[in-house]
């Protein structure tokens, strides 16, 4: 398989390694420094793309992927209020679109056991429910898409629930999320259920991007197979 990488930081650089272990060829790296090049290549040399830029770089280049007819994989967040517009690009172009906030397979795990528990709790009146996301000093977007996709999969199985929030709240149709933003950090999400009486709490820690970035190459070589908006529900089968 050849990739394109777009976004050639600390998570390209995983992809890469997990990629060539795999037996993989990346034929082209794009970052920051040479934004200008992927115009000039020639897509018939690319079979699947994996997108972990930035969030102001990546309409444009899921754009370019599509509209050369190159399979993109996504993982970079922060950028979802254009997302209608690639989705409806995708079905024009008859084309494949991967995008979650999280590729980690053990992360995708937890955001089916956050819809369970949601479902459960929903009927168990006298517990009010809280979000933390912790992660490096290097994350741009805040609250992360994990914790977005945690929100609405909880949002989704708890009728009360109408939306969230990125600060406390003491508003019972919001989930409130907590951003935490610290040097060295592992990222982890942590949802709460508190009463008077006791308190519930699932969490997830990631140890390193080992998870994603094997996450993203099995992706990648899965989407070679199939068309249409996807996500981790379709490759998971959940």
């Amino acid at each position: 398989m050849r990739i394109i990488i777009l976004g050639y930081g600390k998570m390209g650089k995983a992809i890469e390694e997990i990629a060539e272990d795999r037996g993989h060829s990346i034929v082209h790296k794009i970052n920051i420094n040479n934004t200008q090049a992927l115009k000039f290549i020639d897509s018939s040399e690319i079979d699947v793309a994996i997108e972990f830029s930035q969030p102001d770089a990546a309409f444009e280049n899921i754009s370019y992927c599509l509209n050369n007819n190159i399979p993109v994989v996504c993982g970079t967040t922060g950028w979802l209020d254009r997302k209608h517009e690639i989705d409806e690009l995708c079905i024009q172009r008859n084309g494949a679109l991967f995008y979650t906030s999280n590729f980690s397979l053990g992360v995708n795990l937890f955001f089916k056991l956050n819809e369970i528990l949601a479902n459960m709790m929903e009927q168990q009146p006298g517990y009010k429910t809280e979000m933390t996301e912790i992660h490096h000093t290097e994350k741009l977007d805040a609250p992360s898409g994990t914790a977005i996709t945690l929100a609405e999969g909880l949002i989704k199985n708890f009728a009360s629930k109408t939306g969230w929030i990125n600060e406390p709240s003491e508003d019972e149709a919001l989930v409130p999320i907590v951003s935490k933003r610290v040097p060295n950090v592992p990222g982890t999400h942590i949802i709460k259920y508190i009463s008077d009486v006791d308190e519930i709490e699932i969490k997830h820690t990631a140890k390193s991007r080992t998870g994603f970035a094997l996450g993203a190459v099995l992706v990648a070589e899965w989407i070679l197979d199939n068309k249409g908006v996807l996500s981790m529900k379709d490759f998971m089968n959940f």
